[in-house]
């Protein structure tokens, strides 16, 4: 993509995983309830997208599908990933929105929102900052290091995703000691 794109993609991707989860530490349990999702079923569902965009990244498919549409379109704007993945569920998935919910509700009005939202729009900053450098470490790193770095970081994501099911499923009682 050109530098142009990467940037808007990355300013998109922060933009709508800030938004969600201002919105989720807002009115997170109150949203969750009222659409009668529990906290354990939104992690076995945030661990299942995770563990799809592990399985991209893991066996090459998702680059492969980028590659086949830049030959065709170089402009194409049907593969723009600033929603899904990356917004949604890298950057504003389970475990951030559970942390965001858990940590206004430890820390009730208006400051303790205030002051969970400041640190969340922080490390959305830093996200924007690695985001915005990904072109120069692509560049350092080369095709070989990108291909050895993403498989290292899907077995990660995967095994993240596992651990999220399990929460989940500990959390409905079901998997005890695990």
């Amino acid at each position: 993509m050109s530098p142009q794109k990467r940037r808007a993609i990355a300013f998109r991707a922060c933009f709508t995983g800030a938004v969600l989860l201002i919105v989720f530490a807002a009115f997170g349990e109150a949203v969750l309830g009222f659409i009668g999702i529990s906290m354990p079923a939104f992690r076995i569902a945030g661990g299942i997208l995770l563990f799809l965009t592990a399985l991209d990244m893991l066996f090459e498919r998702r680059t492969k599908r980028r590659e086949d549409r830049i030959e065709e379109d170089d402009e194409d704007e049907t593969d723009d990933p600033s929603i899904f993945p990356l917004a949604i569920p890298l950057i504003s998935g389970p475990g951030s929105i559970a942390t965001v919910i858990l940590l206004a509700g430890e820390n009730p009005g208006a400051q303790g929102l205030a002051t969970v939202i400041a640190v969340m729009l922080g490390v959305i900053a830093i996200v924007l900052m690695l985001f915005l450098s990904a072109g120069m470490l692509e560049r350092a790193l080369g095709r070989t290091g990108t291909n050895v770095i993403t498989r290292l970081l899907g077995m990660l994501l995967a095994a993240l995703a596992v651990q999220f099911v399990l929460d989940g499923l500990r959390g409905f009682g079901l998997a005890a000691g695990v």
